[in-house]
């Protein structure tokens, strides 16, 4: 008995493999399997002529034959892209005015040529003969001569094809099904008889009951021979139609089964890649063609189209082409077919005869002008520079019986020279420089205490050089002698700021030095912990000046000043003990009551609840026991706040001494007395014991400063939108712990996850949204993204996956271990829960993880589409069903393969498979 019960795998487009005979999984072909598309247009193959779906009496009309590489109607990405591309190089089949029409199906008449075209048979028919075929055997004109040479070779079965009640309609115009189509490619693969020894097996598939007893041998054969597999469901729908693209893969896959060597094919050994052409060589002979833009690369390993970089000397491949030119190259095998022997260089004589010395002897080997020679970083080199006794290692092809070197390098020895380049990477640690070469070949030497960097006359630390920098270089010994700098990219400076105008900057070295360096157009100022800072928010003084890192351009002028620390000292909270007006003296003191006294002036940053007030203004306010945040270096005092509240993470909460702990942003620790309120969105009547130690919060103080008011959590979740309504800056959301309505204004920031500001009205119901607010205040909405489509592929281990989007675009998503799936009511927080074809819906929650909605889906039979109700209406699976009306979302993807289809050229009674997200039709498949 046949099994074919399993895991679900998908293979070329899209369909799950299933377990073969004797319950091993094989590798299976995807040309059986998927949506078929309806044909009503023509079909063109390889002998130039349009086959039109007409009557009996039709003849073809003549097309041009287009390359293989030109259909614009197969993208790349297409799930039969390679195998197309293969029979149309190979002049198996072909496109009609630059289109393949890989979703038209093929009649019986037309999987008739390409199967003999296939078998190399097709130029056994005459032309000129006329073909007499009973008359109610009805095949068009044009097909006739191959219909009877399909009949001599066997092909059809005469007995089978001509019986009364398989003519009822036209034999050669009708749709091939999946089950007369795997018995006529197992029959042209000579495999008549694996069918027979199967015929009394069932399938294993759901439907076995529909498929036609005399085929059930040949969908047997086609399976163990990896030729064909099953749909969704594991049925394998023997009266479905094939398509061309279909077709065209079961015959690319089928050719490993026979022996046949097709027209324009050659499979080699690549002996030269260079120029834009590739040699192949087989067997004593050498074949050239030329590459183009046309040229389609491919790998037997994989169905994604690759490029000409995959393509390496000595490896093998199969080239197809015509005039000596490539359309189609795939790698057969990717090893290099060459070995290394590693010795000690003698000599070289006549240029034709290299020599290694060995305890043995000296050892000859065979070169000549194609022989390259490289040093040990891969640069090329004379021959007639390789010292005596440098170890090199040679590179020697095995595909022929003369084994050429084909490459002489050397890995040690004594390099002398001068270059030019770039620098690559700097490695401080281990004292060496990675440069490219003018001739884009990376090397990498060393350099020792005595070497010399400089750039216009100047002498550089090597911390100074960047890598990109334009260079001149000498090596002496395999030792770096010297490095100029003749365009560098840029380069940095360190030292203390001493002075700052608008148009130049003076700083203190490490030395004690004093060095002045003209600024450039608008120079980026970094500040950690200030957003977006100004060149007055930097500290210039003689004494306690910030610590910069000046970054130069090739002008030597600066680009940015960015402050590495502070001299400066910070007080976040201190008790105002006194202030004299007229001397401008604050003192105060500390959280330890240690005293400090400070001097204000007219440079003095001074701010007082979001506003500036004048010195005079705060002076009135600098009262004894005032509380106030000041930064200054020694008694210079740089700015002074008034205190209104603290900002910063819980770093404990005591309930015994109803004390919290708060450290501000800027690194001091707060104690103070639990708050009289606490204020968390989404939480009424919320209290100290729903605050966790580590939340983010802003301490909004008393008059008196002592206590803190209300104390605001913020908090990120992530929301549902229900309601929104743009004009009044207004929209309603839902999560799991409740609703609310939240008004947006200026001050919340509205955006998406590549941080892009958005309106309000680039959100809609539906929406989710990572809701950030300090208390119950939103600061900002930042709208999810969310990915819908179809699993593609699936690497538990790896924590990956890659889903089609109905747009044809294929993403990829790095989950690692943090998801959690949703199926039907249930979440599984394991990959290995999804499967590939499952529909999807993805978005990354507001706390970094990846939540996947697994889509509900149906199968059945279509009714009608009611336009006035917008409901698709489907055959009921039984007398008691009533679930059987659906509506269709504006935007659903309704497609047969990777054809778009709308809904009203869907037929009663096709076969259709429907994806919902929340009870709306979101994708229908077209069986």
């Amino acid at each position: 008995m046949r099994c074919r019960e399993g895991n679900f795998i998908l293979s070329g487009h899209n369909t799950p493999n299933r377990p073969a005979r004797g319950y091993s999984t094989k590798a299976v072909s995807a040309i059986l399997a998927g949506a078929i598309a309806l044909s009503g247009a023509s079909a063109a193959f390889a002998d130039g002529t349009t086959v039109a779906a007409a009557t009996s009496t039709t003849t073809p009309a003549v097309s041009t034959t287009v390359s293989g590489s030109a259909f614009n109607d197969v993208k790349s990405g297409f799930w039969a892209e390679k195998h197309i591309y293969k029979l149309a190089s190979q002049g198996i089949v072909i496109g009609n005015n630059g289109k393949f029409r890989p979703s038209d199906s093929v009649t019986q008449q037309e999987a008739v040529l390409m199967a003999l075209r296939f078998m190399k048979l097709h130029n056994l028919v005459d032309k000129e003969t006329e073909v007499a075929l009973p008359a109610d055997f009805k095949v068009s004109n044009y097909y006739k001569g191959y219909v009877v040479l399909a009949f001599q070779q066997k092909l059809l079965d005469k007995t089978l094809e001509m019986a009364p009640n398989n003519l009822k309609t036209s034999w050669g115009e009708r749709k091939a099904t999946r089950e007369w189509i795997s018995e006529v490619l197992i029959r042209a693969l000579g495999k008549n008889a694996d069918a027979l020894a199967a015929a009394n097996e069932p399938t294993g598939f759901a439907d076995d009951a529909k498929v036609s007893a005399n085929k059930r041998g040949y969908i047997n054969a086609a399976v163990d021979l990896g030729l064909a597999n099953g749909l969704e469901g594991n049925r394998f729908d023997p009266q479905g139609a094939v398509t061309r693209a279909q077709l065209a893969t079961f015959l690319s896959r089928a050719q490993a089964h026979n022996t046949l060597v097709y027209d324009n094919t050659v499979t080699g050994t690549v002996s030269e890649l260079k120029d834009g052409k590739i040699t192949i060589y087989d067997n004593g002979k050498s074949s050239s063609f030329t590459l183009s833009s046309n040229t389609a690369y491919f790998s037997s390993t994989s169905e994604i189209k690759g490029s000409l970089a995959d393509i390496k000397p000595y490896t093998k491949v199969m080239v197809i082409g015509t005039n000596s030119s490539a359309a189609y190259v795939e790698v057969i095998d990717s090893k290099q077919q060459i070995e290394n022997i590693q010795g000690s260089f003698a000599m070289i004589t006549g240029n034709s005869k290299l020599f290694l010395k060995t305890s043995d002897g000296y050892p000859e080997y065979s070169i000549d002008a194609s022989t390259s020679f490289v040093d040990v970083n891969g640069a090329k080199i004379e021959p007639s520079s390789i010292a005596t006794d440098s170890l090199i290692t040679l590179q020697r092809e095995t595909y022929t019986s003369s084994r050429k070197v084909v490459s002489v390098q050397v890995t040690s020895g004594v390099i002398n020279k001068n270059g030019t380049g770039s620098i690559k990477s700097i490695d401080l640690n281990g004292k060496s420089i990675t440069f490219k070469n003018a001739a884009g070949v990376e090397e990498t030497f060393k350099w020792s205490d005595t070497t010399i960097f400089r750039y216009q006359n100047a002498i550089l630390a090597v911390a100074e050089l960047k890598a990109g920098s334009a260079v001149k270089y000498t090596i002496s010994n395999n030792l770096i002698q010297s490095v100029e700098v003749t365009e560098a990219v840029e380069r940095t400076l360190q030292g203390t700021l001493y002075e700052l105008s608008t148009s130049s900057i003076l700083y203190k070295k490490s030395d004690g030095t004093k060095e002045v360096k003209l600024l450039g157009t608008a120079p980026v100022i970094v500040i950690p912990g200030i957003a977006n800072p100004l060149a007055s928010d930097l500290i210039a003084d003689t004494v306690g000046g910030d610590n910069i890192r000046l970054t130069l351009n090739s002008n030597d002028q600066v680009t940015k000043i960015e402050v590495i620390s502070r001299q400066i000292e910070l007080y976040s909270s201190l008790t105002v003990v006194a202030y004299n007006a007229k001397n401008k003296l604050l003192t105060a003191i500390d959280s330890n009551n240690k005293a400090h006294l400070f001097t204000l002036d007219d440079k003095t940053k001074l701010a007082y609840e979001g506003s500036v007030p004048t010195l005079t203004t705060i002076g009135n306010m600098l009262t004894e026991g005032r509380k106030v945040a000041v930064s200054a270096i020694g008694q210079r005092t740089f700015s002074l706040e008034v205190v209104t509240k603290y900002e910063g993470t819980v770093l404990s909460i005591n309930t015994t001494t109803q004390k919290i702990v708060i450290k501000t942003n800027e690194g001091q620790s707060i104690t103070l007395p639990f708050p009289a309120a606490v204020d968390i969105m989404g939480r009424s009547n919320a209290t100290i014991a729903d605050v966790a130690v580590g939340s983010t919060v802003s301490a909004v103080l008393a008059d008196n400063q002592e206590i803190i008011s209300v104390l605001k959590v913020k908090s990120v979740q992530q929301v549902m939108v229900t309601f929104l309504d743009s004009a009044s800056n207004r929209l309603n959301v839902k999560w799991a712990g409740g609703t609310s309505t939240i008004y947006t204004s200026s001050a919340v920031v509205l955006n998406n996850e590549a941080g892009q500001i958005l309106k309000l009205s680039n959100f809609k119901v539906g929406d989710y949204v990572n809701l950030v607010a300090i208390g119950s205040s939103p600061v900002s909405l930042q709208l999810a993204k969310l990915t819908t489509g179809q699993v593609l592929s699936l690497d538990t281990t790896g924590g990956t996956l890659s889903v089609k989007d109905f747009a044809g675009a294929t993403q990829s998503f790095l989950t690692g271990n943090n998801v959690r799936i949703i199926r039907a009511g249930s979440t599984s927080t394991s990959l290995g829960s999804l499967a590939v074809s499952d529909r999807v819906e993805m978005r990354k929650d507001a706390d970094g993880s990846t939540v996947i909605h697994v889509l509900p889906t149906i199968s059945r039979y279509f009714s009608r589409y009611e336009s006035t109700t917008n409901q698709v209406v489907v055959k009921r699976d039984s007398i008691n069903d009533e679930n059987y009306r659906f509506l269709l979302a504006s935007n659903a993807y309704i497609h047969q393969g990777d054809t778009t289809l709308s809904v009203q050229s869907l037929k009663e009674n096709d076969n259709i498979t429907v994806y919902f997200n929340n009870d709306v039709i979101i994708e229908i498949v077209k069986q």
